[in-house]
C-alpha cells in the first residue's frame, strides 16, 4: 500500500504537478499542434483565428514559460496546508485500486499500453451497454466542490454526448474560484482542451494530461501559471490527482478518441454544479459574475448536450 504523508511533499518537489522531464529525455516542451481539422466536433475557436490554426496558438503567445521548480509561491507549510486528500483505509483482505494498477516504473508509452490493455476490455464492454464505443469523442466535465470528474463520449447516430462515468477526485486544493497566479494552489475554472502532445505518458504522477491552463481568458485577465494536470496518484495542488487505476481509464479514453481523429477533447472546469438554486447561494462572492459567465456555457450544454464552441470576447467567454 501506498503512504502519502505531508512531511515528505517537499520530497516530492510539491506536486504542483509539474510534469519532470526525465534527465535522459528533452525537457522542452513538444510544440502543440492540433490534427486534421476534419473532426466532425464543434471546434474551439478564439474570435476569427480558428480553425486556420492551431486552437492553442493562442494560449502560446505570452504564455508563461515553463520550468521544473517548486512553486515560489508556496512556502513548504502553505503546499501542506493546500494539500487535499481523501485517505481510505479498505478493510482487511481489499485490495486498494492503487495496487490494481499497471507498474508506473515502466517507460512512459509502455506504461500506457499496459494500463490500455488492462483497462480497455471493462470499458468496451460496459461502453457497449449504452450504444457507446471505444474511441469515440470525448468530453470531460469537472466539478471543485463536489470533487468529481465526468466523462461524455459522443452517440454516432445523435451526434449528441452521453455520459459514460463519473469518477471522485482523489485529492485538489484551494477554494472556490478561479487559478490567478503561479503557485496560488487553485484549480482552474474554464473551458479547456488537450491536443495530442498535452498527453503524458511518462508523468511522475503515471499518467497524465496538461488541461491547457492558461487559456486565451486566462490570459487576457493576466493570470499565470504552468503545468496544470489531471493525472494519477493521490496528492496534488493546483491539479486534480484521480488515484493510478482511475487515470488509467480517463487516459486510455482519450487517448483512443485522439489516436482515432479527435483533433483535440474539451475540459470544462466548474467550480460546483451550476444549478440555479446553487449559483444563488453564491451571489456575495467576488466571483459571482465570473460563475454566471461559466454557467452559460454549462447551461449550453445542459440544453444540447454538445460542448459549445467557445471564444472569448471584452475578456469574457462567448458560446455558440
Amino acid at each position: 500500500m501506498r503512504r502519502f504523508l505531508i512531511t515528505l511533499l517537499p520530497l516530492a518537489c510539491l506536486c504542483a504537478c509539474r510534469e519532470k522531464a526525465r534527465k535522459e529525455q528533452d525537457p522542452a516542451v513538444p510544440e502543440e499542434r492540433a490534427t486534421s481539422s476534419e473532426d466532425p466536433a464543434p471546434r474551439e475557436r478564439r474570435s476569427s483565428d480558428w480553425p486556420e490554426r492551431s486552437p492553442d496558438a493562442d494560449l502560446k503567445a505570452g504564455a508563461p514559460e515553463i520550468d521544473d521548480r517548486a512553486s515560489p509561491g508556496l512556502s513548504v507549510p502553505d503546499a501542506a496546508e493546500a494539500l487535499l486528500v481523501k485517505p481510505a483505509r479498505p478493510p482487511q483482505g481489499i485490495v486498494l485500486p492503487e495496487e490494481q494498477a499497471v507498474s508506473s516504473a515502466l517507460p512512459g508509452p509502455e506504461r500506457a499500453k499496459a494500463a490500455a490493455e488492462r483497462v480497455r476490455p471493462a470499458l468496451e464492454k460496459a461502453l457497449a451497454a449504452q450504444g457507446l464505443h471505444f474511441g469515440d469523442p470525448v468530453f470531460l466535465r469537472a466539478f471543485k466542490e463536489e470533487g468529481q470528474l465526468e466523462l461524455w463520449v459522443r452517440k454516432r447516430d445523435t451526434g449528441k454526448y452521453e455520459h459514460f462515468r463519473t469518477w471522485d477526485v482523489a485529492a485538489q486544493s484551494g477554494k472556490p474560484g478561479p487559478k490567478l497566479a503561479e503557485g496560488d494552489g487553485q484549480v482552474p475554472e474554464g473551458f479547456y482542451f488537450v491536443p495530442p502532445s498535452g498527453m503524458k505518458p511518462d508523468s511522475t504522477f503515471h499518467l497524465a494530461f496538461n488541461i491547457g491552463y492558461p487559456n486565451a481568458y486566462d490570459l487576457h485577465h493576466g493570470r499565470t501559471g504552468t503545468f496544470i494536470m489531471i493525472h494519477g496518484n493521490c496528492v496534488s495542488i493546483g491539479c486534480l490527482a484521480m488515484t493510478d487505476p482511475k487515470i488509467e481509464e480517463i487516459y486510455t479514453l482519450c487517448d483512443a478518441a485522439l489516436k482515432i481523429g479527435q483533433p483535440y477533447f474539451r475540459v470544462n472546469l466548474f467550480p460546483f454544479r451550476m444549478s440555479p438554486e446553487r449559483l444563488a447561494r453564491a451571489k456575495d462572492s467576488e466571483w459571482f459574475d465570473f460563475w454566471t459567465n461559466l454557467k452559460e456555457g454549462y447551461d449550453h450544454f445542459e440544453r444540447t448536450q454538445v460542448p459549445p464552441e467557445v471564444e472569448v470576447e471584452d475578456g469574457r467567454y462567448r458560446f455558440k
